[in-house]
């Protein structure tokens, strides 16, 4: 299509042309980026027909590109499960399964199904327009981007699993202290960024490879340690839904729910990551390259893309939501359920109704229980794992953050969104030395910080999400009635733990025994009471705004819905 040229003007009768080539789809395999001359563009009209700008400046119209293979697109749900192989998958539930038994693991299946849902919700927006969820948030209120950075740092601003994986390392190479070590990670991933002009390549690389490692070492463990047989109580504890047994600790559960999958700040990454990667119009947008290896920089244009709802443009639309759904499918969900389920067999084998959390269960309780083989997998699987997860928690906190900083201020200060990415990937790998240098004798306590936090942030951002996929975005983009209803679920679902935990650790830590929150609400103090209303509040404006939305919208997606409605659109 020339430059200023309007879609519609460029089609004719020929077949719809959907699909890439495979030479154009190879093209994905690092990453993509197609150069556009942008201020030549035309400007989106403000119709029902493109995404609301709120806030932000008007739309470009261009077609959305080509539909690659899935085999083409897959490496950002590898980075996503590799942020979750060493956190929940590896200390929160098998830990949760040993002490509780098999009856949590209703939960655990829920919550990666229920992120299955939250993570490609996040990357809607963005193959849609080619902007970052951040950029989304940011048409709505600044309020919103500056809220989670903040978030975003009390989650992941502690290098717990820098510091588990070297407690791991320290412990198998018989180091005195686990520190040093600690710290050498956490420079090795800083180097690592230095190897390839696009930074997203490397990560993406040095995850596939770990990812692979962590899958092969969990089930060869649970092999060799004859802990498969544990599988026969999986079915009962699958159907088990709503059991908490006694004596649970809530922040763990809760820790647990939100790193059923990655979790917090994490989640909001996989925006970013689709977008370097190229998916949909994001294609458009430059990559983040390094400015220390000299390359040119990329714009990434403050305000995005849109396309016009041809019935080719819809065809490539509903193409690139199946590939989409498909890559995080057989990535991020089945990867997890194989490596976490694996884990819990040998923790529930060998560390059943043991009281040690973290890493202490595998290497005080269930690795002295072992022999030969299964000796030096535990070791081994905990490092990787946990140190794959450190890797793509640094990955995720300093983009997400560097993009936050961009949007909200950098862009109109003139700053450079690469220099930004580097400067805040230097303090934060500083920042992480600092902290694994301070005094605390269980790195595991970093851990719960993080992950508690990360369960409370993921409720507002679900109900965010969902509410600009349903109002900003035209009928034909709009997420279907499956995935509304399972938005609606999640955001219920984080959002009365959330409100569960903030209440216990006001009353219970702090003292505030008014605050006291009960899981039946019934039996909660009087500012409880006001806790769990803000909570049905919430839950309440979310389902009514949506539901107004969708209803608006059926008439008009009615008309193309022959060719827009994909698999669990």
């Amino acid at each position: 299509m020339n430059p200023g040229e309007s879609p519609s003007d460029a089609a004719d009768d020929a077949e719809p042309d959907v699909y890439a080539s495979e030479v154009e789809g190879r093209q994905y395999r690092g990453t993509s980026y197609m150069p556009m001359p942008y201020d030549d563009l035309v400007d989106a009209s403000d119709t029902d027909a493109y995404p609301e700008r709120g806030e932000g400046g008007s739309f470009k119209l261009l077609d959305l590109p080509r539909v690659p293979k899935l085999s083409h697109v897959v490496g950002p749900s590898a980075i996503m499960l590799g942020a979750s192989l060493g956190s929940g998958e590896t200390l929160f539930w098998p830990v949760l399964i040993a002490q509780g038994g098999w009856a949590l693991y209703w939960a655990f299946w829920i919550g990666v199904l229920t992120q299955f849902f939250v993570n490609t919700e996040l990357q809607r927006w963005t193959v849609a327009t080619g902007e970052s969820v951040f950029r989304a948030f940011d048409r709505v209120s600044r309020f919103w981007p500056l809220f989670f950075l903040l978030a975003g740092f009390v989650s992941l601003g502690w290098p717990g699993w820098a510091a588990s994986a070297a407690q791991v390392g320290s412990w198998a190479f018989g180091l005195a202290d686990w520190q040093p070590l600690g710290i050498g990670l956490m420079v090795l991933i800083f180097l690592s960024y230095q190897l390839s002009p696009v930074m997203y390549n490397v990560v993406e690389g040095a995850q596939f490879v770990l990812v692979v490692v962590s899958i092969l070492g969990a089930v060869t463990l649970a092999v060799v340690t004859g802990s498969t047989g544990q599988l026969a109580n999986l079915p009962a504890g699958a159907v088990a839904i709503g059991t908490i047994p006694a004596g649970t600790d809530l922040a763990v559960f809760l820790g647990g729910l939100a790193f059923a999958g990655a979790g917090g700040y994490l989640n909001l990454s996989q925006s970013l990551w689709v977008r370097e990667k190229g998916y949909g119009m994001g294609n458009y947008q430059g990559r983040l390259k390094n400015p220390l290896i000299g390359d040119d920089p990329e714009p990434i244009q403050e305000d995005g893309f849109t396309f016009e709802p041809t019935e080719e443009n819809l065809l490539r639309w509903r193409g690139w939501w199946r590939v989409i759904q498909l890559e995080h499918l057989l990535t991020f969900v089945v990867g997890l359920l194989v490596v976490a389920t694996m884990l819990m067999t040998v923790a529930a084998e060998f560390a059943s109704g043991s009281d040690a959390a973290g890493i202490d269960m595998w290497l005080t309780v269930v690795v002295p229980q072992l022999s030969g083989t299964g000796q030096v997998l535990v070791p081994l699987v905990l490092f990787v794992a946990l140190f794959t997860t450190e890797y793509a928690i640094v990955e995720s906190f300093v983009r997400n953050s560097a993009d936050i900083v961009y949007e909200t201020h950098g862009r109109q200060a003139g700053w450079s969104l690469p220099t930004i990415f580097l400067v805040t990937l230097t303090a934060f790998t500083l920042w992480g030395v600092v902290i694994i240098l301070l005094p605390f004798d269980q790195p595991f306590f970093l851990l719960v910080v993080g992950a508690a936090m990360s369960g409370v942030m993921m409720w507002p951002y679900i109900a965010l999400t969902l509410v600009i996929n349903t109002t900003r975005l035209p009928p034909h983009l709009q997420p279907g009635w499956i995935r509304v209803v399972a938005m609606w679920w999640a955001t219920g679902f984080f959002g009365y733990f959330s409100t569960l935990l903030i209440g216990r650790t006001l009353a219970r830590d702090f003292g505030v025994v008014a605050f006291e929150t009960a899981p039946g609400i019934v039996g909660s103090g009087p500012a409880g009471y006001v806790l769990w209303l803000s909570y049905l509040v919430v839950q309440a404006y979310t389902v009514a705004v949506t539901l107004r939305a969708k209803r608006d919208g059926t008439d008009t997606a009615r008309e193309a819905a022959d060719v827009d409605r994909g698999w669990l659109s």
